[in-house]
């Protein structure tokens, strides 16, 4: 009975319910925010977000019926299941916060499409490149702060005074807003060579490491679909083995049929 469920709960009909439902979930947890639409159809959302929750739960415990304890041992399981425990909280008296967590289930999407569980996976895979990336970023600005603290912390106070101000400063010029005309044109005015100093900040973080954190992003993402393509090769080699191994099996079955029939054969002719 298990495996049949299994089978059932592995479907793409099944993945498919799940994700429609889901999605109708999202869409009256935002519907409900508007106070107009709670006014005439508040009961109705909210009988609606009970079906949905009773629905996961039923869902989440077929999980756990098919998989045993088995289902513990997976992190997307356990995100599931944790997401599906708080739609459980009352959402009244010292757990009224709490419903506001309730968008939380919209996330669900990403442990039932495949694709964005190898997004969040080249993510994770990604993190020890982009710390060094971050190390490397860090110590960039350290050094263009330093420099911008002593060459205009003097005449912009308010802009390079301290090396946190320039820190800051120096953020929103790598994020291109309003970098011109906010601060470096000012700058400018009194520098006119200044444009040495930012223009290669501006390549070196806006264009070079950001860059990097792209191509490393990209880079784990890929090594993500290459080890799921691996893992479903090792699924199909593991399947074929099984069925090669039920053949050779059945090939001995029926040989050993075969041999038992004609043994009577055999020694009825010897008789005769």
């Amino acid at each position: 009975m298990r495996k049949k469920l299994r089978a059932i709960i592995e479907s793409k009909a099944w993945e498919y319910t799940i994700i429609s439902i889901i999605a109708l979930n999202a869409i009256t947890l935002g519907v409900e925010t508007s106070q107009t639409v709670q006014q005439h159809y508040g009961p109705i959302l909210r009988t609606l977000d009970d079906i949905v929750v009773g629905i996961y739960v039923i869902e989440i415990s077929l999980r756990v019926f098919a998989y045993g304890f088995r289902f513990f041992r997976g992190a997307w399981n356990l995100f599931d299941f944790f997401i599906v425990s708080i739609a459980l909280i009352p959402a009244t008296g010292p757990a009224a916060i709490l419903r506001s967590l309730r968008i939380l289930r919209v996330l669900r999407l990403i442990s039932v499409v495949p694709s964005l569980r190898r997004v969040i996976g080249g993510l994770v895979l990604a993190l020890p490149g982009m710390g060094s990336i971050m190390l490397l970023l860090s110590l960039v600005y350290y050094v263009f702060s330093v420099m911008a603290t002593q060459l205009y912390g003097e005449t912009f106070p308010e802009w390079f005074g301290t090396i946190g101000a320039s820190a800051y400063s120096l953020f929103q010029i790598m994020t291109l807003e309003g970098w011109s005309d906010a601060i470096v044109r000012p700058v400018m005015d009194v520098y006119p060579n200044a444009w040495l100093f930012f223009i290669p900040f501006i390549l070196t973080t806006a264009l070079t490491v950001l860059n990097l954190f792209i191509g490393v992003i990209v880079a784990a993402m890929e090594e993500e679909h290459e080890r799921d393509v691996e893992e479903h090769h090792h699924y199909v080699r593991m399947e074929a083995n099984a069925i090669m191994k039920e053949l050779r099996t059945l090939r001995q079955d029926v040989a050993k049929l075969r041999r038992n029939r004609k043994a009577p054969q055999k020694k009825t002719a010897e008789l005769t």
